[in-house]
């Protein structure tokens, strides 16, 4: 049974949420629930896609609409700044005025604004719907995880949150994948356009069977407002530190970079100095202070964080490694994590099928098996293999680990505190994937590019063993993390599955 957070009396109703609808969980039907995953899901997956899809279609792009570099880095980067950025906020405005209205709301923007960017007669219209599109992703994206949590009890979670995984994961590879193949394909010489085109007629089926299948929202029972101050710090604190480290690396780290970098640290300090103010006044924060507090939590958004960290940097640097210093194409490229995925996909179903004794040592047995698999693909590279059948293999054990790594540290959070807070996990959850994501491509990215020369294949792979290594150690460190999670879980007495 879940104990409640410091501060809140047991059998105190919910304050500053949106009531779950009577009988949300207990009085809906299984194929309904697994319905509504389906829409969520196909919308995280599609939110996903357009992160990674633009990396392969950049130079198409840049050729087509005659944008510089630095414009078609913005093409990239404006869709990923305005997501992390928003992301918190999106999950705090679903609790206030209802996670099925924000969704659509979301998904509407997410949709009209792809199709702004298919139909882009130059680059700054491009750039700008982009970034329009991203802030309809940071809508819809946070209600995923919040109606996972208040929709799933129990093992049912453990199943659904395997699918959500999924869906992380695997839309990242599909973008790169389908990317190469659109591209390749140029439907009716239509280029790189219909990257965003196909998003349409998919946005406009979701926002249909959004409305039939999600639960009606109810009103709150205590009306609040939604922290303006808290959002602008916060936002402030997340652009300051992203856009530095999303541009930093093309641009050779020029001194504004570390000028938003330093300047992050006193815009964070000033949110968290902003929200504790604020919940003494009894207000309520944009973030509440419970998911904060709570030691266990911070432990495993770290480990979360820093396998995240190790998977971005791959996609980034394997792709630029096969075609760069191999010279493979791009639907090769896209296609080579597809094992990752698939040995991914059996995270959920491994950790649903595991004792609920041995549960609690899975997150640290994940970060250990993705730490083999890294070190397992340095091995190859020393070996001479440079790609083919093998590499891909001990990709698959990567993916393996990190999918049980994934599946298990998302769970264990959501089962640590009550559904009351699952907006605010889900918003403080999706943006450490995005920053963690975003430091991973900076630095190890950076490192790649640093000791990689194009058309050598044996200084990429060297490059490639770097950040190999590095990546086994960082999930080495996640591993150590999860098991002080653990011990503060167990010591603090946090909820566990039921």
């Amino acid at each position: 049974m879940q104990q409640q957070p410091p501060g809140t009396e047991s059998g105190e109703a919910p304050r500053h949420v949106i009531a779950p609808r009577p009988g949300a969980r207990d009085g809906e039907s299984p194929a309904r629930r697994w319905r509504l995953l389906a829409v969520l899901l196909a919308a995280q997956f599609m939110a996903n896609v357009d992160t990674a899809i633009v990396n392969i279609a950049a130079p198409s792009i840049q050729s087509d609409l005659g944008a510089s570099g630095g414009e078609a880095g913005l093409v990239i980067s404006g869709y990923v700044v305005a997501y992390a950025v928003l992301l918190v906020t999106g999950a705090r405005l679903g609790s206030l005025h209802g996670h099925r209205r924000i969704f659509n709301i979301g998904m509407t923007v997410f949709t009209g604004a792809s199709l702004a960017c298919a139909l882009a007669p130059d680059s700054l219209v491009l750039i700008i719907a982009r970034v329009v599109q991203g802030a309809g992703a940071a809508l819809m994206v946070p209600q995923v995880l919040s109606g996972i949590q208040l929709h799933f009890p129990g093992r049912q979670r453990i199943k659904a949150l395997g699918y959500y995984a999924i869906a992380l994961s695997g839309g990242a590879v599909a973008g790169q994948a389908l990317g190469g193949v659109l591209i390749a394909a140029d439907i009716f010489g239509t280029g790189w356009r219909p990257i965003f085109l196909i998003n349409v007629p998919v946005g406009v089926l979701l926002i249909a069977a959004a409305i039939r299948m999600m639960p009606r929202d109810e009103r709150a029972r205590e009306a609040q407002e939604l922290d303006l101050r808290g959002m602008v710090l916060l936002s402030a604190a997340v652009l300051l530190l992203i856009v530095p480290l999303l541009l930093g690396t093309d641009q050779g780290w020029p001194a504004w970079t570390w000028v938003c970098l330093g300047l992050s640290l006193p815009a964070l300090a000033g949110f968290r100095l902003s929200q504790r103010a604020l919940s003494v006044r009894g207000g309520r924060p944009l973030i509440a202070e419970e998911v904060i507090r709570q030691r266990a939590v911070r432990w495993w958004l770290c480990a979360h964080g820093a396998t995240t960290m190790t998977y971005f940097a791959l996609l980034f640097v394997l792709a630029v490694y096969l075609q760069d210093g191999l010279g493979r194409g791009p639907a090769y490229a896209g296609l080579a994590m597809v094992s990752w995925v698939a040995a991914f996909g059996l995270g959920g179903p491994l950790l649903a099928r595991t004792p609920e004794r041995s549960r609690a040592v899975m997150p640290a047995i994940g970060c250990l098996v993705l730490a083999v698999g890294y070190v397992a693909i340095w091995v190859c590279l020393l070996a001479g293999g440079r790609s083919g059948p093998l590499m891909f293999v001990l990709l698959g054990l990567g993916g393996l680990g990190l999918g049980i790594s994934s599946n298990s540290l998302i769970s264990a959070m959501t089962f640590a505190l009550p559904e009351r807070y699952a907006a605010d996990l889900s918003g403080v959850i999706s943006t450490n994937a995005q920053l963690a994501g975003a430091l991973g491509v900076a630095t190890l990215g950076g490192v790649y590019l640093s000791f990689a020369e194009r058309g050598s294949a044996q200084l990429s792979a060297g490059a490639l063993g770097i950040v190999l290594c590095i990546s086994a150690v960082l999930s080495l460190l996640s591993a150590g993390a999860a098991q002080l999670a653990r011990r503060r879980s167990a010591a603090g007495g946090l909820a566990a599955v039921s």
